[in-house]
């Protein structure tokens, strides 16, 4: 069965966190958007019995699950990409949810008033956003990321256990976008953080992650993605 992804075409967004797993278990799969256009989101929404509030959404035969956080929890059985243990499985999707916390952060530095509203309407509150997320909610998300792999006792490569997880790429795909929206800022931290930084070399080395990356499939960050580079709110803290 090929699983069919629902997302917006032109930028990486929450969608990747779906498009990394998927790439690498090496399932097959269809980026259903990027074929038939945007305009297939909101048709198959209306037809669905168990709509997605937004994408991405994902459709495995009859069923139709959307959120990252939950499609990579149904995924995880099934592409072997979660522990197989009840307790661990919990973990795993617990820390899941908090890098949706910490992506979400992330996109309000530049959109803190209004997701509708410009970032040119918003950009002193954006400014004053982003001077927290460097100082104080970055180091924290952070700190405690370097922390759980610390105390992991089968491998500190890994969030969970001693293999690939869903939650390692989520991380991985989280440092990629902070380093291309805060590379000063990341210049400054991640040599702070060498259980972090050894965990995103092992995913980008991953054979099959690493095609990807080389791929016409990976879309390059820009302005209209979750994380976005504006200079002005990249200033040192």
């Amino acid at each position: 069965m090929t699983y069919e992804l629902y997302y917006w075409t032109g930028i990486q967004g929450r969608g990747e966190y779906i498009r990394l797993a998927l790439e690498a278990a090496g399932a097959p799969y269809r980026d259903v958007a990027r074929e038939e256009g945007d305009g297939i989101l909101s048709k198959v929404s209306r037809e669905v019995a168990t709509p997605s509030f937004a994408p991405p959404f994902l459709r495995d035969g009859d069923v139709v699950v959307g959120q990252v956080a939950a499609i990579l929890l149904y995924l995880g059985d099934k592409l072997d990409l979660a522990p197989r243990e009840p307790r661990l499985r919990l973990w795993t999707h617990q820390i899941q949810l908090t890098i949706a916390d910490f992506v979400l952060e992330g996109h309000d530095v530049h959109h803190p008033i209004g997701a509708g509203e410009y970032y040119e309407n918003q950009k002193p509150e954006s400014l004053r956003r982003a001077a927290e997320f460097r100082a104080q909610r970055v180091p924290k998300f952070l700190d405690w990321f370097e922390g759980i792999l610390a105390r992991n006792p089968d491998s500190q490569t890994h969030l969970v256990g001693d293999r690939l997880s869903y939650a390692d790429l989520s991380l991985f795909q989280v440092m990629d976008g902070l380093a291309y929206a805060f590379p000063v800022l990341m210049d400054g931290l991640y040599p702070h953080y060498p259980k972090i930084k050894a965990l995103c070399a092992a995913v980008a080395g991953h054979s099959r992650i690493s095609a990807y990356l080389a791929s016409d499939r990976r879309l390059p960050g820009n302005e209209s993605d979750l994380f976005r580079h504006y200079p002005e709110l990249d200033a040192r803290a």
